[in-house]
């Protein structure tokens, strides 16, 4: 077993590139926010959740086994593969209540902040409306708490 730390290294993507190296795996959830840069994630953070083929021989990897990528919405950097901001936002929506909410909150503030104080181009399922109604207010004032 193979456990590599986020504080091992300069960046999140730099621990995704080692972890991931040349597997086809598709970074998800908490993961996904931090390689898309709506997550600033935790010092020292020992898990990464990826969707993969078949299970993964790392201690710190959480694997979701998916028949084929080709349903999820991805991007690429490099050789590291993430779900789309729609995508991980409607996913841990869809799982919400086996989500890190911190960090959808904090990705879904990022993403109003970096829209000009708008969802506008984030595409909410509507099997997910009501889970996102539940916490954009929070969203919408995380940034401006004393």
């Amino acid at each position: 077993m193979v456990t590599a730390l986020r504080g091992d290294y300069i960046g999140n993507r730099s621990w995704f590139q080692a972890v991931i190296g040349d597997r086809e795996w598709v970074l998800r959830h908490t993961s996904a926010l931090e390689c898309l840069g709506l997550f600033v994630g935790y010092l020292n953070e020992r898990q990464i959740e990826v969707y993969a083929k078949e299970p993964c021989e790392y201690e710190n990897v959480d694997y979701r086994i998916v028949d084929s990528y080709d349903n999820l919405s991805t991007v690429a950097f490099n050789n590291i593969r993430s779900t789309c901001v729609n995508q991980t936002i409607n996913d841990m929506l869809s799982d919400f209540d086996n989500i890190d909410e911190q960090a959808l909150v904090e990705a879904l503030a990022t993403y109003y902040y970096l829209h000009n104080d708008s969802f506008e181009g984030l595409v909410i399922e509507l099997e997910n409306q009501d889970g996102f109604d539940s916490i954009k207010d929070w969203a919408i004032d995380y940034y401006n708490e004393e």
